[in-house]
């Protein structure tokens, strides 16, 4: 969940910034496996969510072309603070156990839930989760994407490099039934963003409550 809506021409920026891919992707904090999920599996998700009732993602006046499901909370962007929503659906615990077990976490720990549509061409701009969660988790399904990384500047624009010349961009392939964990600096010193993906893709997210005081971020 963004901070803040970002403009449209910002959703489509990845060559537009000009930082070449560095070798190691992910930031400190970033960790990912390939292949979480058995074929298998995947569609036994994919069958579930075939009926969801998945709704445009809205920040304030800004309309985001993929659509979302929220389990245990949905942050109103208007009011600035997080709602209650219905509790997770039955076909989706497992899948938080599993998540639990490879974080390390009890599978309570992670109060709220996202399952989102992304069309073809439907991108994620750049954005920092809101502070009311700290850990995140994604899963992929279908397609793949790519996730892109930038440290985080309280403005909102990306953090210049030492020569003053490029932002520094990292980037990560999310392949279809990986998973991700964002804590620490990686959730904190850095932004997010997909690019706009080449085929239907779902993701399904998962969020413990903060630990920290806001007033600290």
């Amino acid at each position: 969940m963004p901070t803040s809506p970002m403009g449209q021409a910002s959703l489509f920026d990845d060559d537009a910034l000009g930082a070449p891919t560095p070798p190691l992707p992910g930031p400190p904090g970033f960790r990912y496996e390939a292949g979480f999920l058995s074929p298998d599996e995947e569609a036994d998700l994919l069958g579930q969510m075939a009926g969801l009732p998945f709704e445009a993602m809205r920040y304030k006046s800004y309309v985001a072309q993929r659509r979302v499901v929220s389990y245990g909370g949905r942050f109103d962007f208007d009011r600035n603070q997080l709602q209650d929503t219905d509790a997770p659906a039955p076909w989706v615990l497992p899948l938080r156990n599993r998540i639990a077990a490879w974080v390390g976490l009890p599978a309570d720990a992670f109060t709220q839930i996202l399952v989102a549509e992304y069309s073809v061409g439907t991108p994620l701009g750049w954005h920092r989760d809101v502070p009311d969660f700290e850990d995140v988790v994604g899963v992929s399904l279908a397609a793949e994407a790519t996730m892109r990384f930038r440290p985080y500047r309280r403005d909102g624009q990306p953090m210049p490099r030492a020569d003053g010349v490029k932002p520094v961009v990292l980037k990560q392939t999310l392949a279809p039934r990986s998973i991700y964990l964002l804590r620490g600096p990686a959730r904190w010193d850095w932004q997010h963003s997909v690019s706009p993906t080449r085929s239907l893709r779902y993701s399904i997210t998962f969020r413990t409550s903060a630990r920290r005081a806001f007033a600290k971020r």
